[in-house]
């Protein structure tokens, strides 16, 4: 798929279809976070994949939607001190899962703190919750072409955000 494409025309999505992910796409996400740039090659990251339904429960109660991670075929909880290196980790994980036909969203939590006592990650820093699964109303990127879905996304035009100097 066209990587501009991928990027256009992805969309945050909140609901999934009830079907697994194959683990070759789960591999391949995992391993597209392990492959995002980070200052000096430090890698300061960690993936927490949550398999356990009782986990996966708890943690719904720590986020800002709860039903992001019930309704998900995968949850990974991503793990960095650095905000920076670990949102280009997420960011790769999120448009690798895309160009496979998944859909994700990040996921907030009101308490990173609390969040981190439940997974025991006491002294780390839990940075965002990422919920992947089949989208249940996303009719697929390439249902138009990536021009399209940049002018219907949702966002300030280039001239508010580009300052040329």
């Amino acid at each position: 798929m066209d990587t501009y494409l991928v990027i256009a025309s992805k969309r945050d999505t909140r609901r999934y279809e009830a079907r697994a992910i194959p683990d070759d796409v789960v591999e391949r996400i995992l391993d597209a976070g392990r492959l995002a740039g980070s200052a000096q090659n430090r890698q300061p990251w960690r993936f927490v994949v949550i398999e356990d339904e009782k986990e996966r429960e708890q943690l719904a109660e720590t986020v800002y939607a709860p039903g992001n991670v019930r309704g998900a075929a995968l949850v990974v909880v991503v793990v960095s001190r650095s905000a920076f290196d670990g949102g280009r980790a997420a960011q790769n994980m999120m448009l690798s899962a895309w160009n496979d036909g998944v859909a994700s969203c990040p996921n907030g939590m009101p308490d990173r703190d609390a969040t981190g006592r439940l997974l025991r990650l006491e002294g780390e820093e839990v940075l965002v919750v990422l919920t992947f699964g089949y989208p249940a109303r996303h009719p697929g990127a390439e249902s138009r072409p990536a021009g399209e879905w940049s002018a219907r996304a949702d966002r300030k035009p280039l001239s508010e955000v580009v300052r040329r100097v």
